[in-house]
């Protein structure tokens, strides 16, 4: 990437050469652009919000930025794309959506994100530490820019415009309004889940800001709670891209012998899945990992995988990360032991299955979703 402070050589994580995605876009490009032909003074505290894959703190580590992120691989491309130019361990300040952030920020740069509620979560965290000074700057491309982003800027920092497009990207400005009077934080959300799908029926969900389904229980899940397999006694049991945790929370509701290990690479999705656990009260022993996947977990320690796999990495549609999370499980599981996996009934999982375990038999299917399952010969 060609920036101000000049080249860059950027990867995403984890890093694979087939991979053809790049790890920045026009979007990055055009917010750098217009910090060095604006000349908007870097000498202050700087935070970057919802940088994809590092690409703008690394270009800005001489200023010792600050990075909030919800994503646990984008931390980890971070380092890597840091340590790749040099850049002094600490230089960048890697913060967490779960983190406090900054007490006085005096140019706040955000990267849009997908989630219209994480981007007002965000903002509602960081208002109090916006002054009348603070240069604040929004970047995304076009079509990730809605009337409703606009909105939430004005309605939490202040007045609002947007810039031209310029390859597609464009640019918020937003003069802070320190008189502005802003909303309570909606999040994290309450609800409870609906009868009829099993031991989670009536159940309570707690969901931080970003997190798939925020307000409701989404039909994939409805679904896949309806078909869970049956309790064994004892199992070690993994919640894979656990979200709310509400299928794990169901395993352990059913089985309280069971050990349920929650994982996903959003900290807003694991507070979420450990707060829906605690919130219910339930028995047993459980762990909450943020990470890539099952890496980490010991080979041949699980008995039951159960997963509804992403099929987007931002914009980006793609089955990289599902083909990683069903090697990651076969490597997990013990032999015997086995992979539950949800899914849209067009993305053929089940060639997959049979690919890397040899096996896959429907669970149960509708008209949209389909249930397979896989064992570990």
């Amino acid at each position: 990437m060609t920036t101000p402070w000049g080249e860059l050589a950027l990867t995403r994580f984890p890093e694979d050469p087939r991979d053809r995605l790049r790890a920045w876009d026009a979007s990055d490009e055009y917010l750098l652009r217009y910090l060095a032909q604006e000349g908007v003074p870097l000498s202050g505290t700087v935070v970057v919000v919802g940088d994809r894959w590092g690409a703008l703190v690394t270009a800005l580590a001489e200023h010792r930025p600050a990075q909030i992120t919800d994503s646990h691989l984008t931390q980890e491309a971070t380092r890597a794309n840091l340590a790749r130019h040099g850049v002094e361990p600490g230089a960048v300040r890697l913060l967490t959506t779960q983190d406090p952030p900054p007490g006085r920020v005096d140019v706040l740069l955000v990267r849009v994100p997908k989630s219209l509620a994480l981007l007002e979560d965000q903002l509602l965290r960081l208002a109090p530490a916006v002054h009348a000074g603070t240069v604040v700057v929004g970047t995304g491309m076009a079509k990730e820019i809605h009337t409703s982003t606009l909105r939430l800027f004005e309605r939490i920092i202040g007045p609002t415009r947007t810039s031209l497009a310029e390859k597609k990207a464009r640019l918020i400005f937003c003069a802070p309004d320190p008189a502005l009077e802003r909303p309570a934080s909606p999040w994290p959300y309450v609800y409870t889940l609906p009868d009829g799908i099993g031991p989670a029926s009536g159940r309570t969900v707690v969901n931080h800001a970003g997190v798939f389904c925020a307000d409701r229980l989404d039909i994939g899940t409805r679904f896949f709670l309806e078909h869970l397999p049956g309790g064994a006694g004892g199992r070690r049991v993994v919640d894979l891209g656990c979200g709310n945790g509400v299928v794990g929370t169901a395993v352990a509701l059913a089985d309280p012998a069971a050990e349920v290990l929650f994982v996903d690479e959003s900290f807003q999705a694991v507070a979420s899945a450990e707060a829906t656990y605690k919130a219910n009260g339930v028995p047993g022993h459980a762990e909450f990992r943020v990470g890539d996947g099952l890496a980490g977990v010991p080979s041949g320690s699980v008995d039951l995988v159960l997963n509804n796999p992403p099929f987007h990495s931002h914009q980006a549609t793609t089955d990289a990360t599902a083909w990683r999370m069903f090697t990651g499980a076969r490597r997990a599981l013990r032999p015997g032991g086995e992979l539950w996996v949800i899914g849209n009934r067009h993305l053929g999982y089940h060639v997959k299955l049979r690919k890397l375990f040899g096996n896959s038999r429907l669970v149960a299917s509708d008209p949209k979703f389909v249930v397979l399952k896989a064992v570990k010969r």
